[in-house]
């Protein structure tokens, strides 16, 4: 999962793998006017697509490759980038049509070749740190001429493939630069300039300071960037960021303030803190192995019984200043074709006597022991705040004693696929903005969450979603596999969904507008 918790996604009719401060001036004057600073705490893993699946890098990747498609500022629904058009050709060939005449920012072309190399070295490298997974339903990649390409899938009409090429599996790599076999080195990459994004990278300090200027031979989805130059900052703490987008020494700072800096940041009038759909997800996931529970029913009851059980609104306004909010299904709202079974079944407050009769009903003596397992560094240091509320509200019911124990991030990765932690957190920024990246991923066989939910129901559900072209039909099928998943299974609990946050200087146009489900946050669309 990108910088989320792991990387994994997979067609569902297949094996789902289970595998996320330093001084700067102003950049000079151009065509778009002053250069802008943009400051962050995300750090950048890797310049190379092959290994590099987490939003350190994908922000910089934004800026630098061209995708076939990409998506446009504020929409969902994949369009050209790169590509003049993409279409089904037949259920199983996905066609795209380069625009002519396409290059990378040192002179070499970009052709169907650059295509068919760069589809081929991700998956061929598998980088186990890399976004490969996504091309689980690529069967192979073929060379029609030297503008058009052909992808073959391996199950039919399947209506995600479109939306993988605009993740971190699709950007189009300079075959003259890149070898097939291995991933490059940072500094081997932007001095060969190997670029054909809205900018390039002309100065490279990793995660202390990234300067781009805009590509005058960007000829795709996003126009000639409204800013020339700009600046990417990096902080080792969130204060810092806070300090210097207060005090004008950045533009725009964007992931992660802390919800308190956030709020405080909206009384500044100095900076406009910008809300945007985020999509980025909270959640409890529960070991069906090892879980509370002697039989399957009991574990069933006992995870309904937590269900009924969490008060999602006071986690959203007293631990994450309502940067966060209530989620009630996997799929966060804003997400076409989410629905909110959890409300609908098991109430949006605490329910004490229906947690009770759950546990009564299946025979489950109280309290029930949970042992809590929580991360306290990859999802910042709200998250043990937010464990602290969740393990009150469980006790405060009379039926639950928990456990609460904390883990580093590294052990936590680990530990986690070992069967180690019978209840534990994670969290979810989405690959691409359908409701499949949100569900494939959780319930399919051999998902990532590694939790040994299987269940050949739903693995049909989702295999009919993923391939039904109508999309009436369509949203009725993920519908069911929500309320299917909240009624009768219950593998995770939702708990909240994130905004997609950005503050600026109050001179800062644009910000507003890339902050959206894909969560790329394009610079070209920034000026002031």
């Amino acid at each position: 999962m990108r910088a989320k918790s792991v990387a994994a996604i997979g067609f569902a009719a297949l094996t789902v793998l289970a595998v996320a401060g330093c001084g700067a001036g102003r950049t000079g004057e151009g065509g778009g006017g002053a250069g802008l600073v943009i400051g962050t705490t995300d750090k950048i893993f890797t310049l190379d697509p092959a290994a590099a699946y987490e939003n350190g890098s994908l922000a910089v990747e934004t800026q630098v490759y061209s995708f076939l498609l990409n998506f446009a500022p504020g929409k969902t629904t994949p369009e050209p980038d790169a590509a003049e058009k993409c279409e089904f050709s037949t259920p199983t060939v996905y066609t795209c049509k380069l625009k002519p005449n396409l290059k990378f920012a040192n002179g070499n072309p970009l052709t169907a070749n650059s295509v068919k190399f760069s589809f081929d070295r991700m998956v061929g490298i598998n980088d186990p740190n890399g976004p490969a997974v996504l091309l689980t339903n690529l069967a192979k990649t073929d060379v029609v001429d030297e503008l058009t390409v052909n992808f073959t899938l391996k199950v039919a009409n399947d209506q995600t493939f479109p939306s993988v090429l605009p993740t971190q599996a699709g950007p189009i790599v300079d075959e003259k630069v890149f070898p097939a076999d291995r991933v490059l080195g940072d500094d081997e990459v932007w001095k060969a300039q190997p670029f054909s994004g809205p900018y390039t990278i002309t100065s490279y300090d990793k995660n202390k300071l990234v300067e781009y200027e805009a590509n005058p031979d960007y000829n795709g989805l996003f126009g000639a960037p409204k800013t020339k130059t700009v600046s990417a900052k990096y902080y080792e703490s969130p204060e810092n960021l806070k300090l210097d987008v207060q005090n004008g020494a950045i533009d725009v700072a964007y992931r992660s303030l802390s919800p308190t800096d956030i709020a405080s940041l909206r009384n500044d009038p100095k900076v406009t803190v910008h809300d945007g759909p985020g999509g980025e997800l909270r959640y409890m996931v529960f070991n069906l192995n090892t879980m509370p529970g002697d039989t399957p029913a009991q574990k069933l009851a006992v995870r309904k019984a937590v269900a009924s059980s969490i008060d999602r609104d006071a986690l959203s306004q007293n631990v994450y200043e309502g940067t966060f909010t209530p989620a009630y299904s996997s799929v966060p709202q804003g997400v076409e074709g989410a629905t909110e079974p959890f409300k609908d079944i098991y109430g949006a407050k605490p329910n004490r006597d229906a947690a009770a009769k759950f546990l009564s009903d299946a025979g489950v003596t109280t309290p029930v022991q949970i042992n809590l397992q929580y991360n306290p560094d990859h999802y910042g240091d709200t998250s043990s705040e937010e464990y602290a509320a969740i393990k009150t509200q469980l006790e405060a019911t009379g039926l639950f004693r928990v456990n609460l124990q904390s883990t580093e991030w590294v052990s936590y990765q680990k530990e986690r696929v070992q069967d180690a932690y019978p209840v534990f957190q994670l969290g979810w920024f989405p690959d691409f903005p359908d409701a499949d990246n949100y569900l494939t991923p959780f319930f399919a066989p051999n998902n990532f969450l590694q939790n040994h939910f299987d269940v050949p129901a739903i693995t049909a559900q989702l295999t009919a979603e993923a391939t039904e072209s109508d999309p009436a039909k369509r949203k009725a099928i993920l519908a069911q596999v929500q309320r299917d998943m909240a009624a009768d299974h219950i593998s995770i609990i939702p708990l909240l969904s994130g905004k997609n946050i950005a503050v600026a200087g109050t001179g800062v146009q644009g910000v507003a507008s890339t902050l959206d489900p894909s969560f790329k946050f394009r610079y070209g669309v920034l000026s002031k």
